[in-house]
């Protein structure tokens, strides 16, 4: 005989509701942006559903924004994949204070890795969230997910009514990861308030944009992380 464990509907709802609180200040982000890969897709001569299937399947937030003018141009294999390697090479410095260790079960794990965003892994690897279980860790993921896929659907349904040309649609992300940057900055304590990183990470990404404006994403990682690791060995040499 098989058991099968319910949830009651008065914990349902707490935890529904928790989820919602968690994720609301991160989803005014993603619901915008997500409205605005939808339009890109509507408007790019694709039926509305890619931007459902992109935003559910896919859903890797600015790699998207790319990947819609990769199958556009119908780019080679290699390049979508070194594309999405480069992108999103990001989340392996993220899973390393991502509280995956809290999520119980296999497909909660899978789940949950799979659902690694930009907006989650603010909230979640924050000072605030160091409670979380791993059940708030995944309704947290989960809600942040709809948001970007419903923001996708309804902006790839509206497309036709939104006019071609409006400009700031493609700022969407880089304006949502400055806000999630500045919001992770302020909620930090004042006394462990890396200015000196804030301002070497500034200073990489400007000068990444000067020497290289075609490659700037991945050089200034690189200049970043050679920066990183530099003033690493001239404080542990000065120690």
């Amino acid at each position: 005989m098989v058991t099968v464990r319910t949830v009651p509907v008065p914990a349902l709802r707490r935890g529904l509701r928790q989820g919602l609180a968690d994720s609301g200040p991160v989803g005014l982000g993603a619901v915008p942006m997500g409205v605005a890969f939808g339009v890109l897709v509507a408007h790019s001569g694709l039926a509305w559903w890619w931007a459902s299937v992109f935003s559910g399947l896919i859903y890797a937030g600015s790699l998207e924004f790319l990947f819609l003018g990769l199958v556009l141009v119908s780019a080679p294999l290699g390049t979508v994949a070194m594309t999405a390697f480069l992108v999103n090479f990001r989340h392996v410095f993220y899973a390393l204070s991502f509280p995956l260790d809290r999520v119980r079960g296999r497909l909660g794990k899978l789940y949950s890795t799979f659902a690694l965003s930009d907006e989650a892994y603010a909230v979640a690897a924050g000072t605030d969230a160091a409670s979380f279980g791993g059940g708030r860790v995944l309704r947290l993921q989960a809600f942040v997910h709809l948001y970007w896929a419903g923001g996708a659907t309804a902006g790839a349904l509206l497309g036709t009514v939104v006019p071609a040309r409006v400009a700031g649609l493609d700022f969407a992300v880089t304006a949502l990861f400055t806000v999630l940057a500045l919001d992770a900055f302020r909620a930090s304590a004042p006394g462990r308030r890396d200015v000196a990183g804030a301002v070497l990470a500034g200073a990489c990404a400007l000068a990444a944009r000067l020497v290289l404006p075609g490659q700037m994403l991945p050089a200034a990682f690189a200049l970043f992380t050679a920066a990183l690791l530099a003033r690493r060995a001239l404080r542990r040499a000065g120690s």
